[in-house]
């Protein structure tokens, strides 16, 4: 059986998203918004499995797998009046002062140690339910106060007290009102490298351009990017709520998509989205099939993230197919073979990878089949590739822009951090070389050299004494 995943959502965006995540996966599974179930649920034959993300109890009611966070408590309780009786109130933590992090990390990060305790209760009571917990899934923002500081006081205490299991993130990029937002997001950047196994990356802008050029809503909402989001988490947990054959589990994801612990972070792409996930998105949707969507995922502009000019070195890469039934058709197995090789041609992988496109072929679930959507097949594409160095090198420009000349760094100063935990400016020249070392790794990922263990190649040099063969 697939083991259980504790989601954990930080923030505003966090929680916003977070919501999307559960009335789309609650539909998946049958599920209504307080927690029961559709009509005939029990008579229906089923090949989901919810206990991944929910908990079953005597009355049969479903209650979701997750610990709600943030600082003040407008999102939360707007979640939660929308889903009266979904979620376990006391899996709700919002902060006693209740006058949120003002978006600034240091506030979010101290209120985090303050009241860690709290979480760590609620998570240790959420495990006691668990037969076989798999891991965490974080979902926050990088950019404002909760979801940043809070999130990475939380990531820290996880990978401390839970070591052994899988951290996962969904981590969104990107808020241009937050003046802060450079010192937030490089700070924050520290614990996803630190303290994470895996991070799916959403940049706002990149959200936005698929949804008013690929998708051409007529009306933008400002909650369509959160469906965004959620379809993705949606289908990248799909083989483990309605398990095939392969990658039933998130350690096998993982383990095929991060190659070295360090490189793990991982670009998502989607196609088509469809009215199940986003409203009016299905104007001119036409007959497809899982070979279709597989070239169709190569098209740059439908990441989600880290679009750049120079060509991407692929580390590794995944491609979840979700089709209305299982792929039992020879001659359609073929003919998705042949496009995986058309795939890996058009391709740079690095030189010491597998050089290979996994696939993982997955089902609809049964409760969202319908004769109008039964020829449309939706996959999804995690990339692991050098193209999230264009990221974090926008990242280290925009903090250096503010840094040199000290721009807001008494909203910094003022807060309570050097008393709880050091000098801020330190830790934040310490956070940039963070992730300055991990745009080095990943630029020599690019080379046999990384796995070799040596620079010499990198630095025009011949000596091979300190090569390490593997």
């Amino acid at each position: 059986m697939t083991g259980e995943i504790l989601t954990l959502q930080a923030g505003q965006c966090g929680n916003q998203v977070g919501s999307q995540f559960w009335s789309q996966i609650c539909s998946e599974h049958g599920i209504l918004n307080d927690g029961s179930t559709v009509e005939n649920y029990s008579t229906i034959e089923r090949n989901d499995h919810p206990d991944v993300f929910f908990k079953r109890s005597i009355n049969e009611k479903y209650t979701p797998r997750a610990i709600l966070i943030d600082m003040e408590p407008r999102v939360i309780n707007s979640v939660v009046s929308r889903n009266q009786g979904l979620f376990d109130p006391k899996n709700i933590f919002i902060s006693s002062d209740g006058g949120g992090a003002a978006n600034k990390w240091v506030e979010g990060y101290v209120n985090g140690k303050k009241n860690i305790e709290k979480v760590l209760e609620m998570i240790d009571r959420e495990l006691d339910s668990c037969d076989n917990l798999e891991g965490f899934q974080l979902v926050h923002s990088v950019s404002g106060g909760t979801g940043s500081g809070f999130g990475s006081y939380l990531l820290e205490s996880l990978s401390d007290r839970y070591s052994k299991k899988l951290i996962q993130t969904d981590s969104v990029f990107g808020a241009s009102e937050v003046v802060v937002q450079p010192y937030n997001t490089i700070l924050t950047l520290k614990r996803l490298i630190q303290n994470s196994d895996a991070n799916i990356v959403f940049d706002n802008a990149s959200l936005t351009q698929i949804v008013t050029e690929k998708l051409r809503i007529d009306t933008f909402e400002h909650d369509i990017p959160n469906k965004l989001i959620s379809t993705v988490m949606s289908a990248s947990t799909n083989t483990l709520r309605i398990p095939s054959y392969s990658y039933n589990s998130l350690t096998s994801i993982v383990s095929t998509l991060i190659p070295t612990p360090d490189l793990h972070f991982l670009t998502p792409s989607y196609t088509p989205f469809t009215s199940d996930y986003v409203r009016n998105a299905a104007k001119e949707i036409r007959r497809s099939t899982s070979s279709d969507v597989v070239l169709d995922l190569l098209d740059k502009n439908l990441k989600m993230c880290c679009k750049g000019e120079k060509e991407e070195t692929v580390l590794a890469m995944m491609d979840i197919i979700i089709r209305e039934n299982k792929l039992t058709d020879s001659k359609q197995s073929i003919n998705i073979q042949k496009t995986l090789i058309k795939a890996k041609s058009r391709l740079n992988f690095a030189p010491w990878t597998t050089s290979s496109v996994h696939l993982a072929m997955s089902e609809k679930s049964v409760f969202n089949k319908s004769y109008k959507n039964d020829d449309i097949v939706s996959g999804l594409m995690l990339s692991n590739t050098t193209s999230i160095v264009n990221l974090l090198k926008k990242e280290i420009r925009n903090y250096e822009k503010l840094m040199k000349k000290n721009a807001f760094t008494n909203n910094f100063l003022k807060s309570d951090y050097d008393q709880e935990c050091g000098d801020i400016i330190q830790e934040l020249q310490d956070s940039k070389d963070v992730v300055e070392s991990l745009i080095h790794e990943y630029e020599k990922s690019e080379t046999m050299a990384y796995i070799e263990g040596s620079d010499d190649e990198l630095d025009g040099t011949n000596d091979t004494e300190d090569v390490i063969m593997q």
